[in-house]
């Protein structure tokens, strides 16, 4: 078995994937004593996702029902690492966090985690009011943001994975599982106190207004998260909604 497997999902990702992959093998190479693989899952992409995959040799899934929950699982099932490492295709993470994840792991104390959030631009105040917010929630209640959560497998398989009844949410309830399956087996979760940087692209997409009744939506109607179209922010690309 492999020390890691890092599973990235992919929905046309072709102008970010490629500084992704380069910089995460970079970052590797840097990282000695610890076997590992990238796997990236090609959520049914229409672009040259898979193809740019491949040129940085990492293992390509396909997974056809577009679905963030369900394209982790999909990457995790064929996963060969005893820690899972799930970053977004638009995130760049530090060698540091990639050590101090390792380590975090091997230490034994903890069964899973995340790092803390930022935008490679912020250009817009309510942006950066939503970045304190959630590092406020991570840190009190151990949850882990999507573009970068890791796990041990064991307790990744234990509790289901990543729910897929949830569009968006999935990594906040994979932290509430893992924060119940840390209690029973005397492990922790941890949020490492360095920061991943997320492409700020989305935002710049669409109007204030959308994301202000995506929000009202999803903070009125939970239930909301279990339907696509409602969530979609996550599956859409400008006019193509």
């Amino acid at each position: 078995m492999l020390d890691y497997s890092i599973i990235i999902p992919a929905y046309n990702e072709e102008d970010l994937l490629a500084q992704t992959l380069s910089w995460l093998n970079d970052i590797i190479n840097e990282v000695k004593n610890y076997s590992g693989e990238i796997i990236v899952v090609d959520n049914n992409s229409t672009d040259n996702t898979a193809e740019i995959a491949r040129q940085f040799k990492a293992t390509v899934v396909f997974e056809g029902h577009q679905q963030i929950a369900r394209a982790r699982n999909a990457g995790a099932n064929v996963s060969k690492g005893k820690y899972l490492i799930f970053i977004d295709a638009d995130t760049l993470i530090t060698q540091r966090l990639f050590s101090e994840t390792l380590q975090t792991l091997e230490s034994g104390k903890y069964c899973g985690g995340g790092a803390l959030l930022q935008f490679d631009k912020v250009s817009k105040l309510y942006l950066a009011a939503a970045v304190q917010l959630w590092t406020i929630l991570s840190k009190i209640f151990k949850w882990a943001a999507g573009s970068y959560l890791f796990c041990l497998r064991s307790a990744f398989f234990d509790v289901g994975g990543f729910n897929e009844e949830y569009y968006v949410s999935e990594e906040v309830h994979l932290s509430i599982a893992l924060n119940k399956w840390g209690r029973k087996n005397k492990k922790k979760l941890r949020i490492i106190n360095e920061r991943v940087t997320t492409s700020s692209r989305k935002i710049e997409w669409f109007t204030f207004q959308e994301m202000m009744r995506l929000a009202i939506t999803l903070l009125t109607n939970p239930q909301a998260t279990k339907n696509k179209q409602a969530c979609w922010f996550w599956y859409s690309r400008p006019g193509k909604r």
